[in-house]
């Protein structure tokens, strides 16, 4: 691989006053967190392939990136790109994520996620003999500039359960869970948390309602799940034994633990008994208040898919179909509840309109996330697409399409980000190291076989970084000339 370096100049004359090597630049980058630039100079390098680029940002002087390579085909292959988040930060560098108005904030700056989904993640290093698949996939993730994973922390009653009754843990696998928190830490990935399912894997809401029918409740539906008093202290006390939970390997509580980005009351919650939205919507509120009364720290969300419900009937046209409205959700209404910090949405227009792709799909993505970003503005309040992707099942798939549908997904938030909007973050749904195919519902990501995504994440990660790093010197992009890094941030302008 030919040395390729890059200088820094302070005048017009492009004299250089620093020289490095592009392989510290990223280091560079975390040490001196003003100097984001460095970061999209490397990528141009990777993007365009060129011999010479320079871009201008203008502050009180004139600064200037300048990248000089010798021309390789690949200057950046997978194998070695690196965006400097594996180094061992102090704690006090570590700091819990918070939110001011729209935007989330880390030490009072914005922090924009490029995030993942992989969930099975305990389950894996329960075992240890696939435990290095955690610490594989965090690397690779870490690689391609992905900063947050959201993974269970549940799995009741089943196969490798970590509750394996009420109350009644096994602690090997809450050792597992440990693992995970411990080992993202050490790569610089945060971790969102859903605390049950909605859905009958690894337990869910019926686990729950065998139990209190095991005790002899009279219950009728899995959604007593959200109204019987004996099931949510079941949930409660989850909750709890969840949140002050102390780390075997940091000896730090979960509530206490800036590595843990946000707590998700359940993935993907539905109450189909009740379309009026009621019963779900005092679960809702009575959960919020109690895990905040536990852990008022961190950040909270529902976990909801973002369907619109009777509370707002001029908004439900943006539904996917007639059915969504029909699940007792209600995307407003839902996060007016105390105690929810942001929103969240999914995205599966292969689930909710067509298994077959089309370009149906593509404009359901756009109108889809515009309508939530645009209330999350009036919620005043941030918005992450917390599931997205496209299944390998899906009639007439190919990755060209895969790849058309992230970067959708990737620039209608960034159109958000560049005012200053409630987009705030897009999880892909779902990353996977080798090896581990068994496992694959067909939305695999396998990062070193799927060159062409990779680059769109690590694009995404790349741009996000830099707007993380300018938003610090109180940038106002309205009122800037278009010059390289703006074209390079908004390509379609």
């Amino acid at each position: 691989m030919p040395q390729t370096s890059i200088y820094i100049a302070w005048d017009k004359k492009k004299e250089a006053c620093l020289k490095i090597p592009l392989n510290m630049a990223t280091n560079i980058y975390y040490l001196l967190p003003n100097f984001g630039f460095l970061l999209l100079a490397a990528l141009m390098i990777f993007t365009q392939h060129s011999s010479c680029n320079h871009v201008g940002v203008s502050e009180d002087g004139y600064l200037e990136t300048l990248v000089e390579s010798s021309g390789s085909e690949d200057p950046l292959p997978y194998s070695t790109r690196n965006y400097g988040i594996n180094h061992d930060f102090g704690d006090d560098e570590w700091k819990m994520v918070g939110k001011k108005g729209k935007q989330f904030i880390v030490n009072d700056q914005p922090f924009y996620v490029n995030g993942f989904n992989t969930y099975w993640l305990m389950v894996l290093a329960a075992d240890q003999s696939t435990r290095g698949k955690v610490t594989e996939l965090f690397q690779q993730a870490s690689s391609v500039g992905l900063t947050v994973c959201r993974t269970w922390a549940f799995n009741d009653g089943q196969w490798r359960a970590l509750q394996k009754s009420p109350s009644v843990y096994d602690e090997e696998v809450f050792k597992a869970l440990d693992f995970v928190v411990s080992e993202a830490k050490k790569h610089k990935i945060r971790l969102i948390l859903p605390l049950v399912n909605n859905w009958d894997a690894y337990g869910g809401k019926a686990q729950y309602v065998k139990w209190g029918k095991d005790a002899g409740l009279n219950l009728t539906s899995n959604d007593d799940f959200f109204s019987n008093p004996t099931l949510k202290s079941y949930y409660k006390a989850h909750v709890k034994t969840v949140l002050t939970r102390v780390n075997t390997l940091t000896n730090v509580s979960y509530k206490d633990d800036p590595t843990i980005f946000a707590w998700e009351l359940m993935n993907e919650p539905r109450c189909e008994s009740d379309p009026s939205g009621n019963k779900l919507q005092a679960w809702i509120q009575e959960m919020a208040v109690y895990v905040k009364s536990i852990d008022p720290n961190h950040l909270l969300e529902i976990g909801v898919e973002g369907f619109y419900g009777p509370s707002k009937p001029d908004r439900v046209q943006f539904n996917p179909n007639t059915y969504a409205q029909q699940v007792g959700t209600d995307f407003i209404r839902n996060h007016q509840a105390l105690g929810v910090d942001f929103a969240s949405v999914h995205i599966y227009a292969d689930s909710w309109i067509s298994q077959s792709i089309s370009d149906a799909h593509i404009q359901f993505v756009k109108s889809w996330m515009q309508a939530h970003i645009e209330d999350a503005e009036t919620l005043g309040m941030p918005v992450v697409f917390g599931e997205f992707g496209v299944s390998a099942k899906d009639g007439g798939y190919n990755s060209s399409f895969r790849d058309t549908f992230i970067s959708t997904v990737y620039k209608t938030v960034l159109d958000s980000t560049r005012k200053g909007g409630s987009g705030s973050g897009t999880f892909v749904w779902q990353l996977f190291p080798e090896g581990t195919d068994y496992m694959d519902d067909g939305y695999a990501i396998v990062l070193s076989r799927s060159p062409s995504t990779s680059n769109i994440i690590s694009l995404q990660s790349t741009r996000l970084m830099i707007f993380n790093s300018l938003c610090s010197w109180n940038c106002r992009w309205s009122c800037r000339k278009k010059n390289a890094l703006h074209h390079f941030l908004f390509p379609d302008e």
